[in-house]
């Protein structure tokens, strides 16, 4: 079993959204409280992202945001965290994210949430991490994306063994103990070569 005391959280910053969708992301801020592992996150306080950073620091979690300069104004910065990192660009900001997590989820989102799950899955096929990874399938949400992978592993652009990067997981209750039981390869890893 993997110890895990941060997972980073990616997620949509929409709000015209299912309830099932915002309810998972206050289950899931609750769960990391109740668990005493910190949250790590986009640092905004709309959409799922300022959902389940509120509902971790109101169940007694431990929240980091991490945002850059450039899109404060347009993901309204989250003051109620216990550290914000105002940064240059957006890639200081995933390479922070990287750096200040054990474990990551990814929630339902939009092209922000799929280009930071995207870096990581590419980082961790480059031996860059090898740290575990689910995508939280809620009401199916990922499956055109699996498919897509699946396709993709079909026509020979992607080896098979990339689907075994990361799990899909359907609860939230079942988030952190799926991660915790992920495999490590214990591949040798080197972010200092970015």
């Amino acid at each position: 079993m993997i110890e895990i005391k941060s997972i980073c959280v990616y997620c949509g910053t929409g709000e015209q959204v299912k309830d099932s969708y915002k309810n998972a992301a206050i289950d899931l801020g609750a769960e990391l409280a109740k668990e005493n592992i910190k949250l790590v996150y986009g640092g905004g306080g709309v959409g799922l992202m300022g959902l389940v950073s509120t509902s971790s620091k109101k169940n007694g979690g431990y929240v980091t945001g991490i945002i850059p300069e450039h899109i404060q104004e347009k993901e309204r910065k989250n003051h109620d965290v216990d550290e914000l990192h105002v940064v240059d660009s957006m890639h200081t900001r995933k390479r922070m994210m990287i750096d200040k997590s054990d474990a990551f989820a990814v929630l339902p989102g939009g092209f922000g949430t799929l280009d930071e799950s995207f870096e990581l899955l590419t980082w961790k096929y480059l031996k860059l991490h090898d740290k575990p990874i689910a995508l939280i399938n809620i009401d199916g949400y990922w499956n055109k994306l699996i498919e897509l992978i699946d396709h993709m592993i079909k026509e020979g652009f992607t080896p098979s063994w990339q689907r075994d990067m990361f799990i899909v997981v359907d609860n939230i209750e079942d988030v952190i103990k799926e991660l915790k039981n992920s495999n490590k390869s214990k591949i040798k890893t080197d972010l200092n070569r970015l």
